[in-house]
């Protein structure tokens, strides 16, 4: 983000009647998400700086319960919200490792022998147990789900926002 936050993960609905939001956490070290103590909630614009007054797991996900969301109406006008935090407080990846903040807004190409296709930019990062999923926005407008894996994705360059990619025949044709 321009103003120096960075985004370390995204409230996806709630949960119970106590203000307390599932969310996805935009990094694979363990416990990241217990190590929240702020964050500032980014909704279409929409921000505010939350302390986080609870962090526990259910079916693998991590549950925040932030002061001042107190019920489960309070907690639906988060949904879908970005959680910000300085760029100092970013977790580092490994080597070989890469946040899904650094993976947005990439520019998927694919290399041939003639010239660089482009094919889309990824909006975002899905995880369902095996190799993360690559949200990309096609140049035609539809949107295309590609693996996050070394078989397909030849070089990442979150510098230049690249990501080159050698894709199975026939998947930029599926509807």
């Amino acid at each position: 983000m321009s103003d120096g936050r960075v985004a370390v993960g995204r409230l996806i609905r709630p949960r119970g009647n106590r203000g307390e939001l599932i969310a996805e956490i935009y990094s694979s070290q363990p416990g990241r998400a217990e190590r929240l103590s702020t964050v500032t909630l980014d909704l279409n614009g929409r921000a505010e700086v939350v302390s986080v007054e609870e962090v526990w797991f259910h079916d693998g996900k991590p549950i925040f319960k932030f002061a001042g969301i107190d019920s489960i109406d309070d907690a639906a006008e988060w949904s879908g919200a970005d959680m910000l935090v300085p760029e100092a407080e970013r977790a580092v990846p490994e080597p070989g490792e890469y946040s899904h903040a650094d993976l947005i807004g990439c520019r998927l190409v694919a290399d041939s022998l003639v010239a660089e296709k482009p094919i889309g930019t990824v909006t975002g990062v899905e995880e369902y147990g095996g190799p993360p999923l690559l949200k990309v926005q096609m140049e035609d407008g539809r949107e295309i789900l590609v693996p996050f894996a070394k078989a397909f994705c030849r070089e990442i360059d979150v510098a230049s926002k690249t990501i080159r990619v050698e894709l199975p025949q026939g998947l930029l044709e599926l509807p």
